[in-house]
């Protein structure tokens, strides 16, 4: 059974900076593209940023470049979500997801649709 687990959320105080991790297990998604949603409160969830399986292309949403930093650990079968200067906006339920059959491309990666799998959430709060 394939399982996304997000951990590292929390509170954290404007222009604090927080780690989010993703484990995955079931299978190994060294070949395959890895992606972070976050949902605020009363809004639709949102592309984040995204990672090519080599680690060498990654994707971002214009709010969180040069702030936020993807990044994953094949051999461990980890992709991390590095967040500074954090905003109140930045408040919500970060998910993990991933490309179950390595299709994510440019095109598509920052749809839902392009990933299979996701993680339960984790807990961001940034008070001001």
């Amino acid at each position: 059974q394939v399982q996304l687990v997000e951990s590292g959320g929390g509170l954290v105080q404007t222009g604090g900076s927080l780690r989010l991790s993703c484990a995955a297990s079931g299978r190994t998604f060294s070949r395959n593209t890895m992606g972070w949603f976050r949902q605020a409160p009363g809004k639709e969830r949102e592309f984040v940023a995204a990672i090519k399986w080599s680690g060498g292309s990654t994707w971002y949403a214009d709010s969180v470049k040069g702030r936020f930093t993807i990044s994953r650990d094949n051999a461990n079968n980890t992709v991390y979500l590095q967040m500074s200067f954090l905003k109140s906006e930045d408040t919500g339920v970060y998910y993990c997801a991933a490309d179950a059959h390595a299709l994510a491309s440019s095109w598509n990666i920052r749809m839902e649709g392009a990933y299979e799998y996701w993680g339960q959430g984790t807990q961001v709060t940034v008070s001001s």
